[in-house]
């Protein structure tokens, strides 16, 4: 039985979301920074943990460090 990503307990199948390459609980499925539940295969991932699109990942990891580029993301 696949153990869960983040809370380490057995996944049973009728609970499971695949995302990532692992098996999840659902409630257990959430952006590393804002804690939102996420859905399988409509989030970003970065060094193996999932954030949402925006503006998580964006903020974080994005061009400039933050929105979606344009002024933005310029550094004053």
């Amino acid at each position: 039985m696949p153990k869960c990503p983040n809370c380490n307990k057995e996944v049973y199948f009728a609970e499971r979301v695949s995302s990532l390459g692992k098996d999840w609980h659902r409630p257990c499925l959430r952006c590393e920074k804002c804690k939102k539940t996420l859905s399988a295969g409509s989030h970003a991932e970065h060094a193996g943990k999932p954030y949402c699109h925006n503006p998580c990942y964006s903020a974080l990891f994005g061009p400039g460090g933050f929105g979606r580029g344009g002024a933005e993301s310029h550094k004053y």
